[in-house]
């Protein structure tokens, strides 16, 4: 049960006789932050006070008239300039908890009245490189998102849009033709293809660089003199007018900054070709690499033999390398549908917006103009090739055709903001105005210097070697705090598999902790913290749980089927309980705005009003047996809460660290 909505819809109730559409307000009934003044408040008074004209505390004193909550709250309290506070009664708070503990596989979580088919796009790598940090968040977020939607009730379907046709593979196979190592290859086609992959970008990059720098050098020059003749000038005696001088400057300034950085940027990867010779004779010889990738990708996407038959060869390994990562996350889609899949799509797409008169050509291609955007979504070029938007707006049409969606949530970048603004505008001038068309973006995975997460020599992490890296720093801690023990419980093996639960589970959680549209610095140390609002905490607190019964020498399972009630005496005790009754808010509300943050701050609720009780109140060495056997039932739920919450997130538990 949930009960802040229980809640809600009695205030909805009681607020609707009151005024027309008061009952909207009940939204401000809200979780208290501070226990003194009860379990929930309800700050609806004073804005409704405002709309009738009379003073809050009597508003708020009808709206208590007319709310029937007495089975749930004790007498709802008045107080300040109009909130209503409430307390539930004991009894009914341990109602609620012998309703979670009897359900094995939700704890009184229920299933949604109206359940919506979602169609989940996450993780999209482009196959032809191995997966690296830039992957996580799209992954991770994505697959605790279709965990929490189906486990609330809804159908979900998983889509891997890969990067499986585009220009990445022309770079791989215009490398693969000049600058393959037939050993490598034959060793190890996955990583040789990286090492190519890595090769032409670089050398790409250095075209590129050598094109723009003299007019990049040239603009840093003249911003130079700008700036030079705002610092110049004579600041007149009105305030106004100076502080407008002043900005000027500063505007001049930061323009200045920002060319020379790239500038900077262009010449670095310059002076990296040309400073080793290898690369500098390769550079000269393919002078016109750019042209000649575009090339060998427009030869694939005509179905050229050659071409065709080595992404065939390709692929496989490369899908294989990609599914070992996800195997290792535990993972799985329903469908990996890449770029491939809609490549014979995207005519009839064209062709249909065209004879609708929904696209429009210019200049010899074609592009739909959409309102409030000063730029065209181009779907064709002029030289007839498709692009990525063209693609975005098949798969669209497959999956509204296939799976028939009540929503489609994208999980990706918010770099990507733009081009999803004109994508879900594009759909709805092209009809598909029922569909919920949400764009789940997120931040950037930074390193300690505030920057992108890179490596020494700015490659971008392997989300492998990221991996590996969480797992040996994990089994460091568990080998230390065994070690630590009278008489160490795990061996080596056994330390092995916890350190893999602890490991990626840091990893994952370290990640969906945050608010999603946040950037956010990535530390080995403080993800693995024992302390804190950590996944290493959460499975500490349950094993921690755990141990109660085997010290006990009880299962949990057998503790759930006694008769004997909870006792809520010590205030400990009811925090506790109260945190647990709270799990369907939670999961609700991560589920409302598409961000797990919620759910992994209610953990770390959960987990520190825990540690309290286990301070507070003795289990094993209760007086009585009635409170012996409520204790152990708190911790059961405790356990299942934590377990249950973590799952949804993608996380093991272990049951000894």
């Amino acid at each position: 049960m949930n009960v802040l909505s229980q809640l809600r819809e009695r205030f909805h109730s009681a607020l609707a006789s009151l005024a027309p559409d008061a009952g909207r307000l009940a939204d401000l009934v809200l979780p208290s932050q501070d226990a003194r003044f009860g379990d929930y408040q309800a700050n609806c008074a004073m804005p409704l006070a405002k709309q009738l004209g009379r003073p809050p505390r009597d508003v708020a004193r009808q709206i208590v008239d007319n709310l029937h909550v007495s089975d749930m709250c004790l007498p709802p309290d008045v107080a300040g300039p109009g909130f209503i506070n409430l307390r539930l009664r004991d009894a009914w708070l341990a109602d609620l908890l012998e309703l979670a503990l009897g359900d094995e596989d939700r704890l009184g979580v229920a299933r949604v009245q109206r359940p919506r088919t979602f169609v989940l796009d996450y993780s999209g790598p482009n196959v032809a490189k191995p997966m690296h940090v830039g992957h996580i968040r799209s992954t991770l977020i994505g697959d605790s998102l279709n965990r929490l939607l189906r486990f609330l009730g809804h159908r979900t379907v998983s889509d891997n849009h890969i990067g499986d046709w585009g220009t990445q593979f022309g770079m791989i196979l215009h490398g693969y033709k000049n600058f393959r190592d037939p050993a490598a290859y034959a060793s190890d086609p996955v990583e040789e293809l990286s090492r190519i992959y890595r090769l032409v970008r670089k050398l790409m990059d250095y075209q590129d660089a050598r094109q723009r720098i003299a007019s990049l050098e040239r603009h840093a020059g003249q911003a130079q003199e700008q700036l030079q003749q705002a610092r110049a000038r004579r600041l007149p005696e009105n305030k106004s007018e100076r502080r407008k001088v002043a900005r000027d400057v500063r505007a001049a300034e930061q323009r200045c900054e920002q060319l020379e950085t790239e500038a900077a940027g262009l010449r670095q990867v310059i002076t990296e070709v040309e400073g080793q010779p290898k690369l500098a004779r390769l550079a000269a010889e393919h002078a016109a690499i750019g042209a000649t990738v575009l090339e060998e990708t427009a030869k694939l996407h005509a179905g050229d033999k050659e071409n065709l038959a080595l992404w065939r060869e390709f692929l496989p390994p490369c899908l294989k390398d990609i599914e070992a990562i996800y195997q290792r996350l535990d993972i799985a889609f329903d469908y990996t549908l890449g770029e491939s899949f809609y490549h014979d799509r995207l005519p009839r797409v064209v062709d249909e917006l065209r004879q609708t008169g929904l696209a429009t050509e210019s200049d010899g291609a074609w592009c739909m103009f959409l309102e409030g955007f000063d730029t065209p979504m181009l779907i064709r070029k002029q030289d007839g090739a498709f692009l990525y938007a063209t693609t975005d707006l098949a798969t669209l049409q497959y999956r509204m055709e296939t799976f028939h969606p009540d929503a489609i949530l994208y999980v990706v970048d918010h770099r990507q903001s733009l081009h999803f603004e004109q994508l879900f505008a594009a759909a709805r001038r092209w009809g598909f105005t029922a569909v919920e068309l949400q764009h789940v973006r997120f931040g950037t995975v930074l390193g300690e210097a505030g920057r992108p997460f890179k490596t020494r020599a700015g490659d971008t992490v392997g989300l492998a070697g990221l991996l590996d890296e969480a797992v040996r720093r994990a089994e460091e801690i568990v080998t230390q705090n065994d070690d630590a023990k009278t008489e160490p419980e795990l061996s080596a093996k056994q330390r092995r598999a916890v350190a893999e639960q602890v490991g990626l589970g840091a990893l994952k959680y370290a990640d969906l902790s945050q608010n999603r549209e946040s950037d956010y610095t990535f530390s080995y140390d403080k993800m693995l913290a024992m302390r804190g609002n950590t996944a290493t905490y959460m499975q500490y607190s349950y094993a921690r749980v755990r141990s109660i019964f085997e010290k006990a020498g009880v299962p949990a399972e057998s503790v759930r089927a006694m008769e004997a009630g909870f006792v809520l005496k010590e205030p400990a005790e009811r925090a506790l309980a109260l945190a647990l009754v709270r799990l369907s808010e939670a999961v609700q509300r991560s589920a409302e705005d598409y961000r797990m943050n919620h759910l992994t701050s209610y953990l770390f609720d959960v987990a520190s009003r825990f540690a309290e009780f286990f301070e507070q109140c003795p289990v094993l060495r209760a007086g009585e047996d009635s409170v012996r056997t409520s204790r152990l039932k708190l911790c059961d739920v405790t356990a299942r809460t934590i377990k249950l919450g973590l799952a949804l997130l993608g996380i093991g538990v272990v049951e000894k660290m």
